[in-house]
């Protein structure tokens, strides 16, 4: 299938949305991405973009050699929490360093890089149906507009239209496990490193944002009276204070400073099992959605919008499907197995944290097959 002019239309203006929208203008074809948010804007938050996707970023021509803004990390240190006292740190992956971005900024760079490669973004368009009518596919807005397209590239989430056309919803099942995240003001001297810090049935995550002016928190518990799976709820900041109040150390003084949060259950989602029907295909969480615990969901979406343009324009949508699904399937099951690691209680913790002190310089290699993947070599 040559792209130089095809006609496509992208569902969704996240970070999977417009890294395809991108890749395929790059290729010579019209693109047109359907957003319903009546603005880009995007909710306060950081972001890992390890080597795997930063391959992806910079082959695109999003931003040069250091992303303005963002913070190359220095690895991972692990802490207990009850003073803050440390455990291990990890060196960052031998295929390169991670960056830690705010979301916001990472959107904007990748909206200016698709709008300069020609690349129409259309907000205000909320999708709410599909049909595949001959060789087209009919996009059917909220509305009551109807829009045809040659081919459909669904990046509107695990209960957007492109996966209900595609091969349905599947009914999700709560993870025992929510997670609060914030932002806070910088103090200064913070470590350009993430800092995971374990407690009996809880973690947390903080990294520098913004040329360190800012400390992103991403907070994680065990819990059973969550449902909700919208990311996007406030949460209340009396209740987050009092479940993580007794953290120690920099962590503890980081936490006390949280003036606003949002509270989001964790849920499994099945990797779909099938990623095409007619002319639409799946691409990041509306193919498969994954829990944070390895910071992989962008880096997989930024993969799938590699090799979906260079597969379409050398095979196909079956081609595309078969060269990602197995690797989206495997990080998907490593992140589901890292979900309890950090929450052990007493005297597990301990001993888990000698193991740790002992041995943990050998915990790096375990996943380089992720973040030495490089899908443009």
């Amino acid at each position: 299938m040559d792209l130089k002019g095809r006609e496509i239309s992208v569902l969704g203006a996240g970070i999977g949305g417009l890294t395809a929208a991108l890749a395929l203008a790059r290729r010579g074809a019209q693109v047109r991405v359907l957003e319903q948010a009546a603005e880009l804007a995007e909710v306060g938050a950081g972001i890992q973009i390890s080597q795997n996707g930063m391959v992806v970023l910079r082959a695109l021509d999003v931003f040069g050699d250091i992303p303005g803004g963002a913070v190359r990390s220095e690895g991972v240190e692990l802490r207990d929490f009850k003073a803050g006292r440390a455990v291990t740190r990890l060196p960052p992956p031998k295929a390169g360093p991670t960056w830690y971005f705010h979301r916001a900024d990472l959107l904007a760079s990748l909206e200016a890089a698709a709008r300069g490669a020609g690349v129409r973004i259309e907000l205000g368009q909320q999708v709410v149906g599909l049909e595949q009518v001959g060789d087209a596919v009919t996009v059917k807005l909220a509305d009551g507009a109807r829009i045809e397209s040659p081919l459909v590239i669904g990046a509107d989430g695990v209960r957007g239209a492109s996966r209900g056309f595609v091969c349905g919803y599947q009914e999700a099942r709560f993870s025992g496990q929510a997670a609060w995240r914030a932002i806070v003001p910088a103090t200064g001297g913070e470590p350009a490193r993430a800092v995971l810090t374990m407690a009996p049935g809880r973690h947390v995550v903080t990294y520098p944002l913004r040329d360190g002016a800012w400390m992103n928190i991403v907070a994680v518990e065990d819990r059973r009276d969550w449902r909700q799976e919208s990311w996007r709820a406030e949460g209340d900041v009396a209740d987050f204070h009092a479940r993580f109040g007794n953290f120690g150390g920099d962590v503890g003084e980081l936490l006390r400073r949280v003036e606003q949060v949002h509270l989001w259950g964790l849920h499994l989602h099945p990797v779909a099992e099938s990623w095409h029907r007619g002319q639409v295909a799946l691409l990041g969480d509306a193919a498969h959605p994954t829990l944070p615990f390895m910071a992989q969901g962008a880096c997989l979406a930024i993969e799938d919008a590699w090799v979906l343009a260079r597969t379409l324009n050398e095979g196909g949508l079956a081609r595309y499907e078969a060269e990602r699904i197995d690797r989206a399937r495997r990080v998907v099951a490593a992140a589901r197995g890292n979900t309890w690691k950090f929450h052990a209680p007493s005297p597990f913790r301990e001993i888990g944290q000698i193991a740790l002190r002992l041995g943990g310089e050998k915990l790096a290699p375990r996943f380089e097959w992720i973040y030495g993947t490089d899908v443009t070599a």
